[in-house]
């Protein structure tokens, strides 16, 4: 194993923690930053392009025919073959985190139209899902299992948002594991069943997962709920006949402990896994190989690379497999110095140059890291503020014109909006405002129209007074929509009108002073 730290030419910002990397053929592209990737690359898919150990990050293209793909951080992905003859792959992506911090439900298909020494074309199809369709969520993970000539997607586990009913502002922001189901997706028909297996009994994130042929095989993972990182081994098995599918679960021993590990492929029966954590604040340094004879499984422990100083004494580390059995390492930049870099970067090779590319296959393991902000208190905010300006990427690529309007603008939701015209919430500079903050602002639902969300900051609540509102269930209207919601409302104390002074009529011949309703009534008698 040689370790190899790398430079990054340009936009170094864009690489953070929850990124995936991919393969098609050789080339490395790198998806999932942090930020919106307009202006600069309204694809948000760069050529990964590593060099002499010098990276350049170059703006991907896609087909005037694709569906728009946002940049997502910790979603699953797999390599996808129509059957196993097949040359052509694609990559399936399942999930993840939105730069609004929404987590998406939708499953993108990703493939090579076009390719020449300039650049690369991609497609990006959406698939509709009908049945048992999978909530969203991330740090989940996602295979192809092939079976009697026929193919399957199986996906597992994951963390989601906890419910809108049960949220309130002392945890808006908390997650919770996914049930334990896994669910088969048939990316042809856009059929999701869901299987519940009695030997699942935990919900799981961040594990580590393999396919081969008609298995996959669940390695680790962090369960939530009880906070630990049980050393689990699963075996899940996929028979698909002409009928009903058969999915069944084995538990077999020898399984490790950890979560967040990135896993490589470096021959056609083994891989390694590398990274991870052992503990919530204590990163594992030990190597494993993972080798299959026989349709047995044996993990053992292997020699570790001679880890540099920086990356034995950082507290989070992140990456992802770039195939060929090879690994991309971040870790964060020392703040001591005057001048730093927010993350320093390694390329980790575990096999020999000559590896067949044909031989990764089969590799598809969940490709992210935990989420600092989820398992470790170490990570700042969950945004950044993208300003990398268009001409600063390398390169005289050439990319088919970009409409902004053509986009689905998902800045309406989310945390990090302008929620009324005084709105001061930066993402850049936001800080807790209240102690039942955690990463990100409270809000509070407005219920006029079709309602909306606004920072609570921003409606000048105390924080006693937002902790109050967020256990009821009453209608609530911010600052813009009290006035026309007034009817609504307990209406405000209004001191009485005063009555207009009475017309005085006069009867001929008659001293008396008749008031209008008696001069109405005696109208009539005489009439």
């Amino acid at each position: 194993m040689s370790l190899q730290m790398v430079t990054v030419g340009n936009n170094i910002a864009l690489i953070q923690p929850g990124f995936s990397l991919m393969n098609f053929d050789g080339q490395i592209f790198f998806f999932g930053q942090k930020g919106w990737p307009k202006r600069s690359c309204p694809t948000g898919v760069f050529h990964f392009d590593v060099k002499h150990n010098h990276l350049k990050l170059k703006p991907a293209v896609f087909s005037k025919d694709s569906c728009y793909l946002p940049p997502l951080r910790y979603p699953a992905t797999c390599t996808f073959k129509g059957s196993l003859e097949s040359e052509k792959h694609q990559y399936i992506i399942h999930g993840g985190k939105t730069p609004n911090n929404e987590l998406s439900d939708k499953i993108y298909v990703m493939s090579v139209v076009c390719k020449n020494n300039k650049k690369v074309t991609f497609r990006c199809i959406e698939k509709d899902l009908v049945g048992d369709v999978p909530e969203g969520r991330y740090g989940h993970s996602i295979d192809v299992v092939y079976s009697r000539g026929k193919s399957m997607g199986v996906l597992f586990g994951g963390r989601s948002y906890i419910p809108s009913a049960q949220r309130t502002t002392e945890k808006w922001n908390s997650v919770a594991d996914c049930l334990p189901h896994v669910f088969l997706v048939d990316f042809e028909f856009g059929c999701s069943t869901s299987y519940i297996l009695p030997e699942l009994q935990d919900g799981l994130s961040f594990h580590v997962s393999i396919a081969r042929n008609d298995t996959i095989y669940i390695l680790g993972g962090h369960s939530l709920a009880n906070n630990i990182r049980p050393a689990n081994l699963y075996r899940i098995r996929v028979d698909l006949p002409l009928g009903s599918p058969a999915v069944n679960c084995t538990v077999l021993p020898g399984g490790i402990s950890v979560s967040s590990a990135i896993l490589t492929q470096t021959s056609n029966d083994e891989f390694v896994i590398v990274g991870g954590y052992q503990l919530e604040n204590q990163k594992r340094m030990i190597c494993n190989i993972i080798s299959f004879e026989d349709n047995k499984i044996e993990i053992r422990e292997m020699e570790t690379p001679d880890w540099t100083p920086d990356i034995k004494h950082s507290k989070i580390w992140f990456g992802s497999n770039m195939g060929n059995g090879t690994i991309f390492l971040g870790i964060p930049g020392d703040n001591k110095q005057a001048v730093s870099e927010a993350f320093y970067f390694y390329m980790l090779k575990c096999a020999e140059d000559d590896v067949n590319e044909d031989q990764k296959t089969f590799t598809n393991s969940q490709m992210s890291t935990e989420d600092p902000g989820d398992s470790t208190p170490f990570e700042d905010s969950e945004e950044f503020c993208f300003s990398a300006e268009a001409n600063s990427f390398d390169g005289d690529d050439e990319f088919d014109t970009y409409n902004e309007d053509d986009e689905e603008d998902e800045s309406e939701t989310g945390y990090w909006i302008t929620c009324c015209p005084t709105c001061d919430v930066d993402i850049n500079t936001w800080v807790p405002f209240y102690s039942t903050e955690l990463n990100k602002p409270a809000m509070i639902y407005c219920s006029h129209g079709d309602g909306h969300w606004v920072h609570a900051q921003c409606m000048d609540l105390a924080e006693r007074t937002l902790i109050h509102l967020s256990e009821g269930s009453n209608k609530y209207y911010c600052n813009e929509h009290v006035e026309i919601a007034r009817a609504l409302q307990t209406p405000k104390r209004v001191p009485p009108l005063k009555k207009p002074p009475l017309k005085s009529l006069h009867k001929k011949g008659s001293g008396k002073i008749l008031t209008p309703t008696k001069k109405s009534f005696l109208r009539r008698l005489f009439d």
